[in-house]
């Protein structure tokens, strides 16, 4: 990569916890969840808990020219967006100073998002009875409950086309599906582009929204969701009694650019991406085996890209999907980290919050991570209480603890063994500011 500097200048988060950066961030400084209980339905006791967002609604302001595309647009596709908005208009970047050409844009956006003909299941539901299909109830009932809209809908890139019109990003873009990791990923393409001077500002983008029956039933079956005998204090990563996550949904975007740029302008810069970094790791055996090391690789690589050492990070962010084997592997890859340094850096999971965003988690939690340095806490990990015998020695807590240094380091991976990794830095003057960070 070359020398150009890249720095956030806008944020955009909409979870089940809140619905922008400020809202999320006073919520979990409070300790709260937006997992609840959802008991209008049949699901098994463990499906029954997950975090939804109730306004689903599109903003009034779309120009008339883009109403008609955004009939298109899917559930997970409208959080993205208003993650976005807000990215941007926070941001306050007058693009008529940048063309188009010179405008990235990158979106994470396959995370099952749609997968298993989601669109279909009410029509399924309707004509299957006893145990067996009947045709002829399918067929009305397809008539009746599959929107005609469906395929443009549950294209992976369904927010892609909508939304580099509506910021008339035309520069280096990409919309890619690689699930758990897409966000930090997206994050990393919007470095490239800016670092090697192909484009001046870009806009990452994450989404998903893992609450349709399809969806869970397939986690499920994957073995990884929570049987949430605890109700929504069941997500409890890192903790020796953990078994499984808790799905959500929502959207996260930041907004960057150089940091010429952005001096030139007289912007507030709320962070700096250090360093990123992607990598795949060879599975051990079956497709969704976790390999033994699962994030040591690619944090290596985002603390070199960096010129960062473990000892200057204030806090790491690691995945922490709350699973047996997932959370074991990645505290192996954190003590393994720690070997030479010690294991006083604080370790913090965010998801127990929110749920399980998919594509959304990485760009969410790096804005977390970012308005937890500029106040100085490093927030609790939910539901945490004794960590397994072998990683005792690391530094989490079911508590908030003190916050030092500018530097913090999240980490994910992901079903197919990709993992992704960045180092951001807060600016010293952001503390002060802290409360100025949302409009």
């Amino acid at each position: 990569m070359a020398d150009r500097d890249v720095v956030i200048t806008g944020m955009g988060l909409l979870s089940p916890l809140g619905a922008d950066c400020r809202e999320n961030w006073e919520n979990i400084r409070a300790g709260r969840t937006g997992i609840s209980i959802h008991t209008a339905d049949d699901r098994p006791a463990g499906m029954r808990h997950f975090g939804k967002i109730a306004n689903t609604a599109l903003p009034a302001d779309i120009p008339p020219k883009l109403s008609g595309q955004a009939r298109f647009l899917c559930r997970a596709s409208v959080f993205g967006f208003k993650a976005a908005q807000e990215a941007a208009a926070m941001a306050a970047f007058p693009l008529e100073l940048i063309p188009p050409s010179r405008r990235a844009l990158f979106i994470a956006s396959g995370d099952f998002t749609k997968v298993g003909y989601e669109f279909m299941h009410a029509a399924v539901k309707d004509a299957v009875k006893g145990g067996s299909m009947d045709h002829v109830r399918l067929n009305a009932a397809t008539l009746n409950k599959v929107s005609p809209l469906f395929l443009l809908e549950s294209l992976h890139n369904n927010l892609f086309s909508f939304l580099s019109a509506y910021l008339e990003f035309m520069g280096p873009n990409t919309s890619f599906a690689s699930l758990s990791p897409g966000g930090g990923q997206a994050i990393e393409l919007a470095c490239r582009a800016i670092r090697q001077n192909r484009a001046d500002i870009a806009v990452a983008v994450g989404y998903g929204s893992w609450i349709n029956e399809v969806t869970l039933y397939e986690l499920d079956t994957l073995g990884l969701l929570s049987r949430c005998r605890q109700g929504s204090s069941s997500f409890r990563p890192f903790d020796r009694h953990r078994d499984g996550f808790i799905t959500g949904e929502g959207g996260a975007a930041l907004f960057l650019e150089s940091a010429e740029t952005a001096r030139a302008r007289g912007a507030r810069i709320l962070a700096k991406i250090r360093g990123a970094g992607g990598f795949h790791t060879l599975s051990e055996g079956r497709h969704f085996t976790v390999p033994r090391m699962v994030s040591k690789r690619v944090m290596e690589l985002a603390l070199a890209d960096a010129g960062c050492t473990v000892g200057e990070l204030a806090f790491i962010l690691p995945h922490g999907s709350g699973t047996r084997k997932g959370d074991s592997a990645e505290l192996m890859s954190l003590a393994a980290l720690f070997s030479s340094s010690g294991f006083d850096v604080p370790i913090c999971g965010l998801k127990p919050y929110t749920g399980h965003l998919g594509s959304a988690s990485d760009i969410a939690e790096v804005i977390i991570g970012i308005r937890a340095i500029a106040d100085g806490v490093v927030p609790a990990t939910l539901n945490f209480s004794e960590s397994d015998r072998e990683f005792a020695e690391l530094k989490i807590s079911g508590s908030r603890q003190h916050c030092q240094g500018r530097h913090f380091l999240s980490v994910s991976y992901g079903i197919g063994s990709q993992s992704s990794s960045v180092v951001v830095e807060i600016p010293s003057e952001s503390a002060v500011h802290a409360e100025e960070y949302v409009h």
